[in-house]
């Protein structure tokens, strides 16, 4: 089991400054103030392939939490990638049949946008260009913060489905991070963190789920949940386990 993840932000600014020390007076905040705990003791095992979902509201941690895994993980984040200057069918490795595949998962499989720059495409569809090029890179995990943001509803639910055939398909990991619940169901992660802010978190366990579609039982119901470990500002309340999958 890896080392507990600690994260906590210090009150006092690290660079002084005439305006910082008249907010600390304003607000009555002193140099001894308690830090600001994100997450504390959190005791969290990511299975190789494995994709996590970090969801809550802004401000709740999912960010600071989401880049702290992406560090231990060694996972590649898709917003560092730098954008070629080239259309975007040059611009992956493989075959022509691959590249045209790894464009299709990201939802840029129409012919006009292939033959584009990133240059000449939208935020979103930069985004997701990103997640392509992210997917084509070989690396064991992919990070994706602000996961489906900048994409309508119907189609962030599209890519979150895509993105799990892919991870389950490649055996590719995938850390993201969002405020929205809605792509939880489509993304059908391994592991879900909810972070309701203050150190205080949530994280459901799954079990693995093959080709997109939910595990079900003999009846054909889906299979619920495997059990929930709750952190707080004390630690693990509940330690949880991975779950082994049912025969």
């Amino acid at each position: 089991m890896p080392n507990p993840i600690d994260i906590r932000y210090a009150v006092r600014p690290r660079a002084r400054s005439l305006l910082a020390g008249q907010v600390m007076d304003l607000f009555g905040l002193t140099v001894d103030e308690a830090p600001h705990v994100v997450v504390a003791g959190l005791e969290l095992e990511i299975p190789a392939g494995a994709v996590v979902l970090i969801t809550g509201p802004s401000g709740s941690g999912k960010s600071s939490l989401l880049r702290a895994l992406g560090e231990r993980e060694n996972a590649l984040d898709a917003a560092n990638l730098e954008l070629p200057d080239t259309p975007l069918i040059d611009a992956l490795p493989g075959t022509l049949d691959e590249r045209l595949s790894a464009l299709a998962v990201a939802g840029l499989g129409e012919a006009r946008l292939m033959l584009r720059t990133p240059g000449e495409l939208s935020d979103g569809q930069r985004y997701r260009f990103r997640l392509a090029l992210g997917l084509a890179n070989g690396a064991k995990f992919i990070l994706l913060d602000e996961f489906g943001a900048v994409l309508d509803r119907t189609l962030a639910k599209v890519v979150a489905f895509n993105l799990r055939k892919t991870c389950t398909r490649q055996g590719i990991g995938a850390l993201c991070a969002t405020t929205h619940d809605d792509l939880a169901d489509d993304l059908n992660p391994d592991i879900h963190i909810r972070c309701h802010g203050d150190g205080v978190i949530d994280v459901e366990y799954q079990i693995p789920k093959k080709n997109g579609s939910p595990s079900a039982t003999n009846s054909g119901s889906p299979t619920a949940p495997a059990a929930i470990g709750r952190t707080s500002l004390g630690g693990i309340i509940a330690a949880t386990t991975w779950p082994t999958p049912a025969a």
